[in-house]
């Protein structure tokens, strides 16, 4: 009998990732955009046969992917090495050389639709309008552009177009908590919503007809749902409202008369079809934790990209009127069964202030197990810690380390009373729900007090190096994957589009000044003494390599001891398998010296 080595966590760095899908008008070819050959391009797929092969080989990230209507191209947008200045192309269906639709250095160019006859592209640029943007028309075969709406006050973009082309729907974003739309009809412009003081959103805009929206938004409410908006008559009226649930995209299937509609439940998503005829609604089975994209076929067939905590990102597609649905590609961890991939425990715990605060709690097999927990605060920080699938997670499992992963205030997913909490408040409130979840795990025998590890990456990045000087007392080691340091540089340096929500969203360097400091991580540098690790994009145009170089020249002179890794080819996250792979085996290689180097001390 052969008996076959134990898996190795480079079986886990070889997972491969599927970020984006588009499905054929007659839908025999899915379009994927994957990262097989271990750099993300577009690969195709001829149903049923399912064998994928290569559409493109610029080796760069997609950022759009729509197909034609008629099927004669597809519109793809591609950004270089992580800088994010998204430029658009076209694509016949058996691939080759990207045709430029809309190119041009250091201008960002966002899809937004495709005209029925593929001759009309509307698009939002930065061109002319870096900080509020503009909305574009361009004429495919003319080659002629038409400026829409310009963006005044705030960052501007298409959310819809109807059928006839007559209707564009478009979002004044203020901030992530604040955005509204517009329906820009013979040059006047009709909100969607009520006049109101209050600041809410919407998420998301269909057109049912020429003059019948639907979309979700969170209008007079804490949380998300269902509503729609008739052009004739003016009228906004509520449709579907869920408790505790935010309904954030919204999708139409005409022939059928009745919508799909995503909801975010706290660290999971759900599918609900709603009949537009009947006016009642149904949960539908999904076989992921989270939907990343949906959409529906002319014949009413569902395609879905979702992941879970122990399933990678794949495509899946439910046939109209069936109950079981068909998975197209087939991403899953070389080697290693799902049974033995590990789910993560939800778990709650009041903080400082009595508010309840959920977290994942990720516990390494017994077996396995070296005691240490890894505290991961997310990103964003208006996003959510959720049922992912993710090989950082599970080969760190793999070797021991359990992971707690806790959704503090200013998550998504909790209403929009909570999302808000972190705004102009970054170091405060969400820096005690952290601090209060350790203590938790502590107290009720998760870890024991001197086996915490802490890793983060963006304003997690940010809140591993402010805990890092705030509380140094909980851990033993700090991994920083590039995280602001300090916030009046961060202020100055974001893109131009974050600039008009930036004091809103962080502060203001004048008004906040005395805040600011407080919150900033290198105001507590002489109480970092934990040995880091700092990991940073070159081309990273959120959190600009300024501020990991700020923070390593200074923890080098104040004598911390800390490791530097600068991915040149590399903007705020990883597009290359080869970098992934790199600076997840030295994060595992960090963390193991730093407890071997505990155990001989």
């Amino acid at each position: 009998m052969l008996n076959f080595p134990k898996p190795d966590v480079e079986q886990f760095f070889q997972t491969l990732t599927i970020n984006d899908f588009v499905i054929s008008p007659d839908e025999e070819q899915l379009v994927i955009s994957t990262n097989i050959n271990g750099h993300f391009n577009l690969w195709g797929i001829d149903l049923p046969n399912k064998y994928p092969y290569p559409l493109t080989f610029s080796n760069q990230k997609c950022h759009a992917l729509h197909y034609d209507q008629k099927g004669d191209f597809i519109v793809a947008g591609f950004d270089f090495d992580g800088d994010e200045d998204i430029q658009l192309y076209a694509l016949q269906p058996q691939g080759g050389a990207l045709l430029p639709l809309r190119e041009e250095k250091g201008v960002k160019h966002y899809f937004g639709s495709l005209s029925k006859d593929g001759k009309r592209l509307y698009y939002t640029s930065s061109k002319g309008n870096p900080t509020f943007l503009n909305l574009y028309r361009y004429n495919v075969e003319t080659e002629e552009v038409t400026t829409l709406i310009e963006g005044t006050d705030a960052v501007t973009s298409i959310m819809a177009v109807s059928e006839d082309e007559e209707k564009i729907v478009y979002s004044k974003h203020y901030t992530n908590s604040h955005s509204l739309a517009f329906v820009r009809v013979n040059g006047e412009d009709v909100s969607l919503t009520p006049p109101s003081e209050k600041e809410f959103m919407v998420m998301e805009a269909v057109f049912f007809t020429d003059d019948i929206l639907y979309f979700t938004t969170n209008f007079e409410s804490d949380f998300s749902y269902l509503a729609k908006f008739n052009l004739h008559t003016k009228e906004f009226s509520k449709l579907l409202e869920l408790d505790q649930e935010d309904l954030t995209n919204v999708k139409a299937d005409k022939e059928n008369n009745r919508l799909y509609i995503v909801s975010s439940s706290g660290v999971e998503d759900r599918l609900y079809v709603y009949d537009l005829s009947k006016e009642t609604y149904e949960q539908k089975e999904i076989p992921v934790h989270l939907i990343n994209k949906l959409t529906i076929s002319s014949k009413g067939n569902l395609y879905l990209l979702g992941d879970g905590s122990k399933r990678p990102t794949n495509v899946y597609c439910l046939k109209f009127n069936e109950s079981q649905w068909e998975k197209l590609t087939n991403n899953q961890v070389p080697g290693i069964s799902e049974e033995l991939l590990i789910e993560p425990e939800v778990i709650r715990y009041p903080s400082y202030d009595g508010l309840e605060i959920e977290g994942l709690f990720y516990r390494a097999h017994e077996e396995n197990s070296n005691g240490h927990v890894i505290h991961w605060p997310h990103g964003g920080p208006q996003s959510a810690e959720r049922k992912r699938f993710w090989a950082l997670y599970q080969f760190l499992l793999h070797r021991g380390y359990s992971i707690f992963a806790p959704n503090f205030r200013g998550s998504t997913g909790y209403g929009l009373k909570f999302m808000k909490m972190v705004e102009r408040d970054w170091g405060h409130g969400p820096r005690l729900d952290n601090v209060k979840g350790i203590e938790w795990l502590i107290e009720n025998d998760y870890v024991d007090p001197d086996k915490v590890l802490l890793m983060g990456g963006s304003y997690g990045g940010y809140m591993a190096l402010l805990l890092h000087g705030r509380h140094a007392e909980l851990y033993q080691a700090v991994v920083d994957i590039f995280g602001p340091c300090n916030l009046f540089s961060f202020i100055d340096s974001v893109p131009d589009h974050w600039k008009p929500a930036i004091a809103k969203f962080v502060g203001d360097p004048v008004e906040d000044k005395e805040k600011l400091t407080e919150d900033s991580p290198i105001t507590y540098l002489k109480q970092m003494e934990k040995p880091m690790l700092v990991i940073q994009g070159a081309n990273d145009p959120r959190v600009v390599k300024a501020e990991s170089d700020q923070i390593v020249d200074a923890l080098k002179e104040n004598g911390t001891e800390v490791e530097y890794m600068l991915l040149e080819d590399e903007g705020h996250g990883f597009s290359k398998k080869e970098n992934e792979i790199k600076v997840y085996r030295r994060i595992l290689e960090f963390f193991d010296q730093q407890i071997t180097a505990k155990v001989k001390s």
